[in-house]
């Protein structure tokens, strides 16, 4: 059926929802990710920002029936930008939206996550952004993405941010600017502290959103990925740690002291008073960090004893590649050199 003369805007468009889809070097995951949003009968306005893949995503998406942007590559790739471009095209093809959800290349969108997120953002106006839960599509395949799973598994209510997947206020985007484009990882609760400082709010429903598929079975994706949320620590808490609830600045604190300052004192300790000292307080500061997130996980996450162990020793295990990569902003931002992207996830081929 034709949309009602009244629903149409001024170029004679009927969406109010527009969806925007970043990637790079996906393959079969942009394919699922586009078909699980293009197959509601075209219902949404759909935008795919590609980052210079090397594979056959563009041609995918275009197939596909997405509006196609390439971003320019004499600037460098952050999905801050291809985000904030992706919307940029959305307006210019449809001047009118009111939402846009952001997706990753590499997820599939629930069919009914979007009718129940706009409807609470249309219900709830001092709501700026609504997400629900992201899970892992093969938790089982490696212990790396069966942690993924568990990280996805927010707490359910108002919260300070998002992650990458979210249906978001448009004019609340543009409200802050959209995202702060020099960031590399860290770029969504950046945005969401903007958005709060101006009054805004962050919803978690508990409803289905996204399958994500992250792909990791190496220890060095793991690492790398850890290394990339330390970065974006410190750069959150470069840019706000001054405001009153000092973003960033605890996990940014606690990674260098759990990463680097414990580490040091153990060792000085044993050279001081002997091997046994010093290796006695090595492994007593992780245990009392394990035992204390494991609790924790247990009271307040809800998680299963398993569950709650392997997630409380990745937190451990985690805080040394969080500390590389809280030094490896700090020592870019003394060289005054531009950070460059973090990627742990490997080139998909097959499409």
């Amino acid at each position: 059926m034709d949309p009602s003369p009244e629903t149409l805007d001024q170029t004679g468009s009927p969406h109010r929802v527009g969806v925007v889809i970043i990637g790079r070097n996906e393959g079969e995951r942009l394919v699922r990710c586009l078909r699980s949003i293009l197959g509601t009968g075209g219902r949404y306005a759909v935008v795919y920002v590609d980052s210079n893949s090397t594979d056959t995503s563009v041609a995918s998406a275009r197939e596909l029936g997405a509006d196609v942007v390439n971003l320019d590559t004499t600037r460098k790739f952050t999905a801050a930008r291809a985000r904030n471009a992706g919307l940029a095209r959305l307006l210019e093809l449809h001047p009118n939206l009111e939402f846009v959800q952001f997706v990753d290349g590499d997820c599939e969108l629930n069919a009914a996550w979007l009718p129940t997120a706009e409807a609470f953002l249309r219900a709830n106006p001092e709501y700026a952004v609504v997400c629900g839960r992201r899970r892992e599509r093969f938790p089982e395949r490696s212990v790396y993405n069966h942690l993924c799973d568990l990280e996805w598994d927010t707490p359910v209510g108002p919260r300070a941010a998002c992650g990458g997947d979210a249906l978001m206020r448009v004019d609340a985007v543009r409200a802050v600017a959209g995202y702060r484009e020099s960031l590399i990882a860290g770029e969504e609760p950046e945005m969401c502290f903007r958005m709060r400082k101006l009054g805004y709010h962050v919803m978690r429903l508990p409803d289905e959103m996204t399958l994500h598929d992250a792909a990791m079975f190496r220890v060095g994706q793991w690492f790398q990925r850890c290394r990339r949320a330390g970065h974006a620590y410190a750069e959150m808490a470069a840019l706000h740690g001054h405001a009153p609830e000092r973003p960033g600045v605890r996990p940014t604190l606690r990674a260098l002291a759990w990463g680097v300052a414990w580490p040091c004192a153990a060792i000085g300790l044993g050279f001081a008073a002997g091997p046994a000292w010093g290796v006695g307080v090595l492994l007593a500061g992780p245990l009392f960090l394990f035992w204390r997130s494991y609790q924790s996980e247990r009271r307040n996450g809800g998680r299963t004893a398993p569950a709650a162990r392997l997630y409380a020793a990745a937190c451990v295990l985690a805080k040394v590649p969080e500390a590389v990569g809280v030094l490896t902003y700090l020592s870019n931002r003394l060289r005054k050199r531009p950070s460059t992207l973090l990627e742990y996830k490997s080139k998909v081929i097959g499409t």
